[in-house]
């Protein structure tokens, strides 16, 4: 019966199913909230001083339903010579800049709403509104404070970007309860950048503005000691959250979360994210098929560092394959099965995937470049940042030709795998055709077909995995078997045929 139901569902399930979204906003404002909340005025006068003729407005999937008042609000508000344009789906992550989705109407400026990864853009110029979620100052600053360890001198606040409008007045509230032998800094952005004002865009294009209407905050010193300093997040549980305890696994990191108004200590998950991490390393160093996943086309150096990882996996003697296929899911992947190894670049917030359910492992690119040093070694640092991957590129480049300088020619020799515990064979992708006939390599020939005719594969990944397959496609058996008698079948619908000519 329950197959029976499946199958003859009219669909309705389907279409009422309610979809659980990352946030649950209201869906009607008061004009007045909506003016504040979203920063109307301020986006207006930015549209008009700019003189924009065309502006995109990106929206997450949450904040659709205030897309329309926001769309007519602002349209009361700038020249007629100006024409918005509503990005619903985005081709990507949301918290990016769609730059490609702007570039379908042709916009010469582009409104982000909603969380931002704060990711440097190069094409276009961006508004950045992040909205104003509620928040007690007062009661975030004391809850803080008291989860915080006696015998820090630094003190650094990094709010989500949808409580920057409250930084300014938690860190005041901060202030006059500690001592004031301790310093108290905050930013927006990733700690890495240690922007001087919350007002600058961090790391934009000189086009870029975040509409936060706040003031100046004190510049951060970026050879703070993790001895005597300790981060301090707002904002919920997320991969902004995760990101930051990763790349400052060093530091002490306490967050407080807004709406259940209480405040824990995060550093004790680092350990546990970095185990993962390193498993997925070592999966991608027994790989020798890896593919480059595009997972964006508006972040600043997509495209040298995506050259810079085929030169790294060249270099290592394995075969790359580069893929756009959106946003990634388990089903598109699966399509790839020749792949042992993805490599997703991506903006450092959407670079983490958790791959349960990828059929394989996926990596950031500086997994990637640990996985594939001649000797395993880790310095306790994690990038995400594409610009500091590219600044470390002359130093990879060295260290690895110093290594291949002195690289055994045996292609023969094992290598020993931590994920099997077994030794394995590595297959070595980038040699011509003469080297591999004149080494004898037995998979360079192939059994063309029944009469034992041999012929030479060209050396491909794809090939080599097809040649492994049991199931290689249906056989054509063309002029081995005669054809079939040609019988007149049913017509009609499926539902009610009209006649039935077979026979039997």
């Amino acid at each position: 019966m329950a197959e029976t139901a499946t199958f003859s569902s009219s669909g309705v399930d389907a279409i009422t199913r309610s979809i659980d979204l990352t946030e649950e906003v209201q869906g009607t404002l008061p004009l007045d909230v909506l003016e504040r909340t979203y920063d109307i005025e301020r986006t207006a006068n930015h549209i008009s001083l700019g003189a924009y003729k065309r502006v995109a407005l990106q929206f997450p999937d949450e904040l659709l339903p205030h897309s329309v008042p926001i769309f007519k609000a602002l349209k009361s508000r700038i020249p007629e010579a100006s024409e918005l344009y509503v990005l619903a789906d985005t081709s990507y992550g949301s918290c990016c800049v769609d730059e490609v989705a702007a570039q379908h109407v042709d916009a010469d400026a582009l409104v982000h709403y909603g969380h931002a990864c704060m990711s440097q853009t190069s094409r276009l110029p961006v508004i950045y509104v992040f909205g104003k979620k509620p928040i007690d100052p007062l009661h975030c600053a004391q809850t803080l404070v008291a989860a915080l360890p006696d015998d820090r001198q630094t003190v650094v606040l990094k709010c989500d970007v949808a409580y920057t409008h409250a930084a300014h007045e938690i860190v005041t509230h901060m202030k006059s309860v500690l001592s004031p032998s301790t310093r108290v800094l905050y930013t927006i952005a990733p700690l890495a950048t240690f922007p001087s004002t919350v007002d600058q865009a961090p790391r934009q294009s000189p086009h870029a503005v975040q509409v936060t209407g706040q003031g100046e905050s004190e510049s951060l010193d970026s050879d703070m000691s993790p001895e005597d300093s300790v981060i301090l997040h707002v904002g919920p549980e997320s991969l902004s959250l995760t990101n930051l305890l990763l790349t400052h696994a060093a530091f002490e990191v306490f967050s407080y979360h807004p709406t259940t108004r209480s405040a824990q200590h995060e550093s004790g998950r680092t350990n546990k994210l970095l185990m993962r991490r390193y498993a997925a390393v070592q999966k991608a160093r027994d790989a020798d098929v890896i593919g480059i996943l595009v997972g964006t086309l508006g972040v600043a150096n997509y495209l040298p560092l995506i050259s810079h990882l085929r030169n790294v996996i060249s270099r290592a003697h394995k075969k790359s394959y580069t893929i756009s296929v959106g946003k990634p899911n388990p089903a598109k992947l699966a399509n790839f099965l020749e792949i042992e190894c993805f490599v997703l670049v991506a903006c450092p917030e959407n670079s983490l995937l958790d791959a349960k359910e990828f059929l394989r492992p996926i990596v950031t690119p500086y997994e990637l470049e640990a996985a594939l040093q001649p000797t395993q070694t880790w310095t306790g640092r994690y990038v995400l940042d594409f610009a500091e991957l590219l600044k470390s590129q002359a130093d990879m480049k060295e260290a690895e030709s110093k290594y291949l300088g002195n690289e055994p020619q045996d292609s023969d020799q094992p290598i020993f795998s931590l994920v099997t515990g077994k030794y394995r064979h590595a297959k070595r992708y980038g040699d011509s055709d003469e080297a591999r006939a004149a080494e004898g390599d037995p998979s360079a020939i192939v059994l063309r077909n029944q009469e034992d005719a041999l012929s030479r594969i060209n050396g491909s990944a794809a090939s080599q995995f097809l040649q492994q397959r049991t199931f290689r496609g249906l056989e054509t058996r063309i002029g081995q078997d005669g054809p079939s008698l040609l019988e007149q079948g049913r017509s009609g619908i499926a539902r009610g045929y009209d006649n039935d000519h077979r026979e039997g």
